[in-house]
C-alpha cells in the first residue's frame, strides 16, 4: 500500500509526457537562488525552482515556510511591504522579472494573483470589479469594449450564466464561490501568463471549492497556475508537480523537496516530506 493510499489520499497521475502541449514540459518560470526578507528577518533562503508551462504547481508546507511570500515575490508584491526586498532571479520565459528595469506594474499584468479570502472592490458592481484593471491600464476603446472583455473574463472563470443578470449589482452581494471567481475573473481579465493562487479556497465550503478545482484544470489548458495549498487532497488533485518547502533553524523557508506530484505523496525522496504528508509535523 502506497503512503498516499494509507492516507485516504488519492492521487492520479497527470499527463507530463507525449501527447500532452510542448508548452506544458518547457520551463516557463525559473526561480534561481531566491532569498527575500523583512528588514533583517529572512523568510526565504536561496530557492531555485522551475515551474512549467500549462501545468498546476502546487506548494505546499508548514504555516510560516515562506510559501505565501513565495508568491509574492513573483508578481513582485513582497517589495511593497514595509522593508521587504528580493534578490536572485526570476525568468520570465527568460527575461529576468526582478531585473531594475522590469516594470512592476507589467510584470503584475503577466503574472496575476488571487488571494486567500474573496476581495471584490465593495464599490464597485460585478462588472466594473472584472474589467477595473482594463480602466487602470486604459487598455479599452470603449464602453462595447470593455462589456466584451468582461463577458469574456467571466466565462473563463465560469461565472458567466451565473452572473449576466446582476452585473449592475454590488460584487459583494454575490455568494463566497462566486466572489473567488469574480476576483479570478479580475485576473483573467488583463490575460495573464502565469496566475499565482494563494489558498483560493480556504474560505470556501466543499461546493465552492470543487468548483475552484475544476476552474483551475481547465484554465491550466492556458495558463501556469501556482497555488499555495495547506490541503493535500486538494494538491493531489489539481496538481501536476508539487514543491515542499519548511522553515530552516533560523525559520526561513527552504525548498525540500520538488517533483511530480504523483512521485511526491507516494513516494517521497525526503523523510521530512513524509513526515509533513503523513501529519507528524507542520
Amino acid at each position: 500500500m502506497t503512503l498516499s493510499e494509507q492516507l485516504g489520499i488519492k492521487v492520479e497521475p497527470k499527463a507530463t509526457g507525449p501527447g500532452i502541449a510542448p508548452e506544458a514540459l518547457q520551463e516557463r518560470l525559473v526561480l534561481d537562488n531566491i532569498h527575500a526578507y523583512f528588514d533583517k528577518f529572512q523568510a526565504i533562503n536561496g530557492i531555485s525552482l522551475n515551474i512549467h508551462g500549462k501545468q498546476v504547481t502546487a506548494i505546499i508546507g508548514p504555516s510560516g515556510a515562506g510559501k505565501s511570500t513565495l508568491l509574492r515575490c513573483i508578481n513582485r508584491m513582497h517589495e511593497e511591504v514595509t522593508g521587504g526586498r528580493v534578490t536572485g532571479r526570476i525568468l520570465l520565459d527568460g527575461e529576468d522579472i526582478l531585473a531594475k528595469s522590469a516594470d512592476p506594474v507589467l510584470v503584475r499584468r503577466r503574472v496575476g494573483m488571487v488571494f486567500q479570502k474573496p476581495n471584490p472592490f465593495p464599490t464597485m458592481s460585478v462588472l466594473e470589479n472584472v474589467v477595473a484593471g482594463w480602466r487602470l491600464n486604459r487598455f479599452f476603446k470603449n464602453k462595447l469594449d470593455l462589456q466584451d472583455k468582461a463577458e469574456q473574463a467571466l466565462r473563463k472563470a465560469a461565472l458567466w450564466d451565473e452572473v449576466k443578470e446582476k452585473l449592475h449589482q454590488p460584487g459583494t452581494a454575490l455568494s463566497g464561490g462566486q466572489q473567488q471567481r469574480l476576483c479570478i475573473a479580475r485576473a483573467l481579465a488583463v490575460e495573464p501568463e502565469v496566475l499565482l493562487m494563494d489558498e483560493p479556497c480556504s474560505a470556501l465550503d466543499p461546493i465552492a471549492t470543487f468548483a475552484i478545482e475544476d476552474l483551475m484544470r481547465e484554465l491550466s489548458q492556458e495558463l501556469t497556475i501556482v497555488i499555495v495549498t495547506h490541503n493535500m487532497q486538494q494538491a493531489a488533485r489539481v496538481s501536476h508537480r508539487t514543491a515542499f518547502m519548511m522553515g530552516n533553524a533560523q525559520r526561513a523557508g527552504e525548498l525540500v523537496e520538488y517533483g511530480l506530484t504523483h512521485q511526491v505523496f507516494t513516494n517521497p525522496k525526503d523523510e521530512r516530506t513524509e513526515a509533513y504528508i503523513t501529519g507528524r509535523f507542520g
